[in-house]
C-alpha cells in the first residue's frame, strides 16, 4: 500500500511537471488578432501554449464582449493537453474585457496578467472625440465606453486583484488625438491612464499604441513578467 502510494505521488508529480502554461492573447479595438501575431510567435517560441483570439470588437458592448470573448480564450487554452495556468496578454480594449469578466466571475486557473496600452482610467480622447461625424461608427459601443466620463466602463471596475503587469506607450503617431490626452501619451491613452491600483508592475515604453504589441521590447518585457511576476531582469 505504501508502494501504491509513492507510485501514485511520482505520477501526480510528473503530470504537473508536464503541465504547460497557455496564454490567451487578446487584441484592441478595431484590430484583430493579426495585430497579436508577433506576440504569439515569442510566446510559442518560449515555450508557451497560446490562444490568440480574433473578436468583433466594435459590434457590441464591452460586457456582452466580455461574456464572449474571455469564455472562448479559457475554452481554446481548456482544449489542449496538460495546460497548467492560464495567462492573459492584452491590447488595449482586450485589457478592459479581462477586467469586465472578472467583476462578474472567478478564473480557478488564472495565471499572470499583461495588458499592453490599456485605458484602465479610461481616455479623454472619447470624451473630446466622441461628437466628431463617424467616430461612434470607427469605434462602436465598446469604444464609446472607454471615456473618463459617468459612463465610463473601465472607471467603474474595481482594483486588480490578479498579478498585472501594466506597459504603457509614450510615443505617438496621432497627434490629434495626443493633442486632447495628458502628456506623455501613446496617440490613443496617456501613459497615467493605463494604471491600475493593485497592479504588481508598471513600465513605460517608446512605442506607440498601434505598435507596442509588435514591437521586441514589450514582447521581451511581456514573456519576463509571466515568467517571473516582474518586468526588472
Amino acid at each position: 500500500m505504501r508502494r501504491a502510494g509513492i507510485v501514485c505521488a511520482l505520477l501526480l508529480a510528473s503530470s504537473a511537471a508536464l503541465a504547460i502554461d497557455c496564454v490567451v492573447l487578446l487584441h484592441g479595438l478595431a484590430r484583430t488578432a493579426t495585430s497579436m501575431n508577433p506576440m504569439q510567435r515569442a510566446l510559442i517560441d518560449a515555450g508557451f501554449e497560446t490562444a490568440n483570439i480574433n473578436y468583433a470588437s466594435r459590434d457590441k458592448s464591452v460586457e456582452e464582449l466580455a461574456e464572449i470573448v474571455i469564455p472562448e480564450g479559457l475554452d481554446a487554452c481548456r482544449a489542449k493537453d496538460s495546460v497548467g495556468h492560464i495567462h492573459f496578454v492584452t491590447h488595449s480594449l482586450g485589457g478592459i474585457l479581462l477586467r469586465q469578466y472578472l467583476s462578474a466571475h472567478s478564473i480557478p486557473d488564472l495565471g499572470r496578467v499583461v495588458m499592453l496600452g490599456p485605458p484602465n482610467q479610461g481616455s479623454a480622447a472619447v470624451d473630446k472625440l466622441r461628437g466628431v461625424p463617424g467616430y461612434d461608427w470607427l469605434n462602436g459601443p465598446a469604444g464609446l465606453q472607454l471615456g473618463k466620463g459617468e459612463d465610463s466602463v473601465p472607471r467603474s471596475l474595481g482594483p486588480a486583484t490578479f498579478e498585472l503587469g501594466v506597459i504603457a506607450g509614450n510615443r505617438t503617431i496621432d497627434p490629434i488625438t495626443s493633442s486632447v490626452l495628458e502628456n506623455p501619451d501613446d496617440g490613443r491613452v496617456s501613459v497615467e491612464d493605463t494604471k491600475l491600483d493593485g497592479m504588481a508592475d508598471f513600465v513605460v515604453v517608446e512605442h506607440s499604441h498601434a505598435f507596442m504589441m509588435r514591437m521586441r521590447r514589450p514582447i521581451d518585457l511581456t514573456i519576463r513578467f509571466l515568467n517571473s511576476g516582474s518586468f526588472a531582469d
